[in-house]
């Protein structure tokens, strides 16, 4: 993985010659020039975002990311500006007649996490206002990120979720947009709304419906339970499971593995968005549910609401 370095000619990120005049390349090194020329077109801001680490493979056409945050590991509203501006540089600078793209893996940073959701401080503040536009408008930016990742911001590439800890709640949700799920043994998958009265409003319904078939996926999420990875490998929701530690290998070994099965592959996915289709309304109708159930909350919900954010900030600065 490398961000393709702008000075592989010589010249600083402004085109100025460096104080290195460029040399002339010896037989065989032309591959410099068009590294170089290919790094001109690479869209500057996708590498300069505040809470997403994004490099370029171009070897193997692939966008690898890591969510960085600042804070505890949810998408706050810092990082769902981060995804919006990642998908608009990603769907405008890349694809047929443009930089190749065949791949696009989304994996974490943050120790032992993949995402722990919904932003429950934000949702703890809308709630105690009455502020049901707000949280209408906060799910209703989470499920367009979710959808165009299900479509894979039509482009014809591959896209590929890495879980190297616990993915629960919108964590869970935001992976199930993904074609592929490659998991570490040792990570885990939750949907724990219900504890504190709620439910998954930004996904999850849909998805797994599709996926599971409507009991189990009811099972899945009033249960309150907690998934192993060899558990979601045997529903089918993990497609590939990968030793402790070995997530990001296993996922370079996916995508070896699958250059030559690629156009198949992205048509497989095409068909299945066809026999199983879901639209964006029917995301935003549940998002509406999801608000008027929050507003119904009592006192005893958001203490225990408030008891899980303080639990996600411990973790957070212990991993700081």
């Amino acid at each position: 993985m490398d961000r393709l370095s702008s000075d592989l000619d010589g010249r600083d990120e402004g085109g100025r010659q460096g104080d290195n005049p460029a040399v002339p390349l010896e037989p065989g090194e032309e591959w410099l020039i068009e590294r170089s020329a290919l790094r001109l077109e690479l869209p500057e801001g996708l590498f300069t975002l505040d809470e997403l680490d994004v490099h370029y493979d171009a070897d193997h056409r692939t966008i690898w990311t890591f969510m960085r945050p600042k804070g505890r590991p949810s998408f706050t509203h810092p990082m769902l500006a981060d995804f919006g501006a990642w998908q608009s540089l990603i769907g405008g600078g890349f694809g047929p007649g443009k930089v190749p793209l065949d791949y696009l893996v989304l994996g974490s940073r943050a120790p032992g996490v993949f995402c722990f959701g919904g932003d429950l401080e934000l949702f703890l503040k809308l709630i105690r206002e009455g502020n049901r536009p707000g949280l209408v408008h906060y799910g209703n930016r989470c499920v367009e990120i979710l959808d165009r990742n299900i479509k894979a911001l039509d482009l014809p590439m591959l896209t590929i979720g890495l879980v190297q800890g616990q993915a629960l709640g919108g964590g869970f949700e935001a992976l199930l947009s993904f074609d592929f799920i490659i998991a570490e043994r040792g990570s885990t998958f939750g949907l724990p709304e219900i504890t504190f009265g709620l439910f998954p409003g930004m996904g999850a319904h849909p998805i797994l419906a599709r996926k599971l078939g409507t009991a189990m996926a009811e099972r899945m999420i009033i249960s309150n339970e907690t998934y192993t990875a060899e558990q979601m490998y045997e529903m089918g929701i993990v497609h590939l499971l990968a030793e402790p530690g070995k997530g990001v290998e296993a996922t370079r070994r996916f995508i070896a593995k699958s250059e030559r099965r690629h156009p198949g592959l992205v048509g497989a996915r095409r068909a299945m968005r066809e026999v199983a289709p879901i639209t964006l309304g029917e995301f935003y109708r549940i998002v509406e549910h999801w608000a008027d159930a929050a507003l119904q909350l009592c006192e005893s919900d958001l203490k225990l609401m408030q008891r899980l954010v303080n639990a996600q900030t411990r973790l957070a600065a212990k991993a700081a």
